[in-house]
């Protein structure tokens, strides 16, 4: 097994130059969620010329993919990609904040970055499958396509679906985004619970709000006082659940609540009331019980915001994911791995790219411009402790992301490797577009994807071959959950609800006028 792993580590060597174009490529699609068309597509063809056997549209969604490739009765290993980025964050891969050609700085574009968590993932599962099959190793790999993680949308509908029932382990990486996460795996706290929703207010009926008559042709009079509307119900909304925030969940632990406007009304502002208007919110808290009363607390606000403004309402979900499950073994394991690789190491191209953008923000260029943690190695119970000062004794999970859905159906790693990230003289924060940036930037991204890639090549072949990490795995998967799937202590998956495909996310159009963002450019 260890000349298995020599052999994919130095496959991942041999294809960085592919796996660094392909990281690049879907960086500059820069698609956001539920709308990954060109990324999906991109992954489907690569997967199938790779071997593997893809469905398209897993689970009811049109972005997400299931690849598997089978070497004969053995474990089955998962993994994936993701590659959705964020709306307003579009940036050119250059040292200045500009957005990508012929587009406007709100359209989508890759923070964390999604686009090289995929390719690092996906180049650590095709140097595996070229190892099983030069090695005569038997097992499977199920690689999945998972859109839409910024609103947790697909792992809780996979899962749910079934397609995770089949792993006997699987594997999350995901790019260093927060100390003391970087270069390390998660050890006991893990990632929270996330609840996403929508809250629709419709205004179907607006001639007979209060002040209406009888002596208009016109349902909305203009002589008299027009009802509300759907833009009202949906302000006052989102004043209520702001002004009512700590009356809802009590302080004492760390958590949050974001929203965005999906819809509003109409562009015309005639006097006609906006009939339908739609807020979303994500909730990222400890524990699902929280997250229940959190909802309630928001179905108490769009009640008593659709009668004061004559709607009705309704909530839509987008997701529910558990909280994760933590897995000392496999986590060991791979961080074993880490240390034999190494954290990476940045190049010359790299520096110079990084101290252009120092020198674009008016500061001293310095002579090495990263920060020294993501070159270097942190150890797990390390990294947990430097965490749990951060948090209340008794808050048990922190931050949200869903690859905490694996964890329920078998035994999982989380993952951080070192992103290029820029050292900051004391006083000074970069801008957003900086990271962004880069991601973008292949000498100063690639080192990241490589890193990865080999760590978990070779963990997934410490997991097929005789090596007892899997066993030690899961037994401890089995006395976590209370008995494995089904056990007192396991959570089923808390989806109950079909893909939200249908709401008005954010996406790349094409008009008479060309190829555009859905907020046109200037």
């Amino acid at each position: 097994m260890e000349q298995a792993k020599t052999t994919a580590c130095e496959l991942v060597d041999a294809r960085m130059p592919e796996v660094s174009n392909w990281t690049r490529t879907i960086w500059d699609f820069g698609e956001t969620a539920w709308r990954e068309y060109k990324s999906c597509a991109f992954y489907v063809d690569l997967l199938r010329r790779e071997g593997f056997t893809v469905e398209e549209g897993s689970g009811g969604m049109p972005t997400a993919f299931c690849a598997t490739w089978d070497n004969g009765d053995g474990p089955t290993i998962g993994g994936y990609a993701e590659y959705d980025g964020i709306p307003g964050n579009c940036q050119a891969a250059e040292p200045v904040k500009k957005p990508r050609d012929g587009l406007g700085p709100h359209a989508g574009g890759h923070t964390d970055p999604h686009s090289a968590l995929g390719m690092g993932s996906l180049a650590g599962f095709l140097a595996t499958k070229a190892a099983m099959e030069r090695f005569n190793i038997p097992g499977r790999l199920k690689f999945f396509g998972e859109p839409a993680e910024k609103v947790r949308g697909s792992k809780p509908i996979h899962a749910a679906a079934g397609y995770y029932d089949d792993l006997d382990a699987a594997l999350s990486f995901h790019p260093f985004y927060m100390a003391p996460l970087c270069n390390t795996v998660r050890w006991d706290t893990h990632c929270g619970v996330g609840y996403g929703v929508i809250y629709e207010f419709t205004c179907d009926s607006p001639e007979t709000w209060m002040a209406g008559g009888t002596d208009s042709p016109i349902p909305a009079s203009h002589a008299a006082a027009r009802a509300p509307g759907a833009t009202d119900a949906m302000v006052m909304m989102y004043q209520s659940a702001k002004a009512l925030r700590e009356h809802v969940m009590a302080p004492g632990q760390s958590w949050s609540m974001n929203e965005t406007i999906i819809s509003h009304g109409q562009a015309t502002a005639d006097n006609i009331p906006a009939q339908i208007a739609q807020i979303q919110y994500f909730i990222r808290i400890s524990e699902i019980e929280e997250a229940e009363h959190v909802i309630r607390g928001l179905d108490h606000f769009a009640e008593n915001a659709a009668r004061m403004n004559h709607c009705a309402w309704k909530r839509h979900w987008v997701a529910k994911s558990r909280p994760g499950l933590a897995n000392h073994a496999l986590s060991a394991a791979t961080y074993a791995n880490l240390e034999t690789v190494g954290a990476p190491s940045w190049g010359d191209e790299a520096k110079a790219f990084g101290r252009a953008i120092q020198a674009e923000l008016g500061l001293s260029p310095m002579d090495d411009p990263f920060l020294p943690m993501i070159s270097e190695l942190t150890p797990p119970e390390q990294a947990e402790t430097a965490l749990r000062q951060m948090l209340p004794p008794t808050q048990r999970h922190f931050t949200s992301d869903d690859y905490t859905e694996f964890c329920w159906h078998a035994p999982t790693v989380r993952l951080y490797i070192g992103r290029p990230a820029l050292a900051a003289p004391e006083g000074f924060s970069y801008p957003a577009w900086a990271m962004n940036a880069l991601g973008g930037h292949s000498a100063s991204i690639d080192p990241m994807v490589e890193t990865a890639a080999k760590v978990i090549a070779m963990t997934a072949l410490d997991l097929l071959g005789d090596t007892g990490v899997l066993e030690a795995a899961q037994a401890e998967f089995k006395d976590r959950t209370g008995g494995g799937i089904g056990g007192e202590n396991w959570i089923a998956p808390l989806c109950d609800y079909e893909p939200p495909l249908q709401f008005r996310w954010p996406e790349y159009v094409t008009t008479a006028r060309g190829e555009d963002w859905v907020i046109p450019r200037n």
